[in-house]
């Protein structure tokens, strides 16, 4: 049977405000909306970081019929050692509980009728399982979409097993441990209420079947509206060179890359390249961080206005993951721009890419430091070879990865659970 899907009303949940879409969690969501808003009416209910405000957010507000976000709930380190201790749930199921949230979605759910409640990331989905408790007598009953942003139960599993290399991060290999068996429940929980649910690649889609076989799972990869990110030109590269990677610089698999190459990496490729600088660019530098501030070669931003301006003027974009999943915007919008790259395969799982085709490939300090000096040592002579991996890269994502190709897939999710 084939189902309208056209004019659906769809009430959304995010972890934060989806503007300015300046992070991962929030350009997914950001497109997410502005892509559902042509053909959907959309409910916003979100949370709000500190200094946030819904009155700044108007071109988001242009897109959703109404938008309402109550402040992030703060929860101790001495709560939250109680609760790892003490609670079956994991702590991404309670890092966002809220009574004032759970009343917003009762007073909402009374009031209206929605085709479509969607979740998007674990930390919610305790409100769409609300949400559709809460639904109107005598009404429809919607279906719940869980939008999975990362196979959490992988992550941390990964997270551990990194951190157990280590004795001085046990402590945080035992979090680990015990998020990863509690999430393993809760996650498998949630994707059995669910109608629909979205993996981000197909590496955590298949993750997720471990969990869950029978799961209706659809593969909505992150993607990238390629209008944003012109080809970088080869003049606008930054004397000296500079290696640059960007993300949330407070998430664990990012701190965990950027200490890796830091370390183990770097000082290869000073040995030959003593001028080349590595910017670190991203928000929340975690107080880890500090111990490579002792090296004048590495610069580490903060926030900044837009990270863009930073991937156009580097001379090779790293992406040195060991830890993580998901299909990661840092590789999307280095490709787009038509970089140079250099990752770890972990650091483009998902993502079909070629060693030698759109990017180089490396594991190992000693192999991630001669591609990277490969693409600093051909910058200065012919350019040819940055050029074709920029070029390949760049018609990739064009290809694969712009909003308008994604689309399709998350509406085509809608209709088989409406047709349920």
């Amino acid at each position: 049977m084939k189902v309208q899907i056209d004019l659906m009303k769809i009430l959304l949940f995010t972890p934060q405000l989806p503007y300015p879409p300046h992070q991962g969690t929030t350009i997914r969501n950001y497109n997410l909306i502005r892509e559902l808003a042509q053909r959907h009416t959309i409910d916003l209910l979100t949370f709000l970081a500190p200094g946030e405000s819904l009155a700044a957010s108007q071109e988001l507000q242009g897109l959703c019929r109404r938008i309402n976000g109550i402040r992030q709930p703060v929860r101790s380190i001495a709560r939250r050692a109680r609760d790892t201790l003490g609670s079956p749930l994991p702590d991404m199921a309670l890092r966002l509980e809220s009574p004032e949230m759970h009343q917003l979605v009762a007073a909402w759910t009374q009031a209206e009728t929605y085709d479509i409640v969607q979740v998007e990331g674990i930390e919610m989905a305790q409100y769409g399982v609300a949400a559709m408790a809460n639904k109107r007598p005598g009404t429809q009953q919607p279906i719940l979409v869980f939008d999975d942003h990362n196979c959490e139960y992988l992550l941390q599993k990964r997270n551990a097993l990194t951190d157990l290399r280590q004795p001085r991060r046990w402590v945080a290999a035992a979090y680990s441990l015990v998020q990863w068996q509690k999430l393993v429940h809760y996650e498998s929980q949630i994707c059995r209420q669910a109608a629909a649910i979205l993996a981000v690649s197909e590496a955590d889609k298949l993750a997720l079947q471990t969990l869950v076989p029978v799961a209706p799972i659809t593969v909505v990869s992150n993607g990238i509206q390629m209008a944003a990110y012109p080809f970088a030109a080869a003049e606008a590269v930054a004397t000296p060179p500079a290696l640059v990677f960007t993300g949330k610089m407070d998430y664990r698999p990012n701190i965990d890359a950027v200490l890796w190459f830091g370390r183990d990496v770097l000082p290869l490729i000073q040995a030959q390249e003593p001028h080349v600088r590595f910017q670190i660019v991203g928000m929340n530098p975690h107080a880890r961080l500090d111990a490579l501030r002792a090296n004048p070669a590495i610069e580490i931003t903060g926030a900044v206005p837009d990270a863009q301006t930073y991937i156009q003027k580097a001379a090779v974009y790293v992406i040195p993951m060991r830890v993580g999943g998901g299909t990661r915007f840092k590789a999307l919008e280095a490709m787009a721009a038509g970089k140079g790259i250099v990752s770890t395969r972990l650091g483009v799982e998902g993502i079909q890419v070629q060693d030698e085709r759109e990017m180089l490939l490396a594991d190992t300090p000693a192999t991630f430091a001669e591609a990277v000096l490969r693409l600093l040592r051909d910058a200065r002579q012919s350019g040819k070879l940055n050029d074709a991996l920029g070029r390949q890269a760049r018609g990739f994502v064009a290809t694969h990865y712009d909003w308008s190709q994604i689309m399709p897939r998350l509406e085509a999710a809608y209709a088989d659970a409406l047709a349920q």
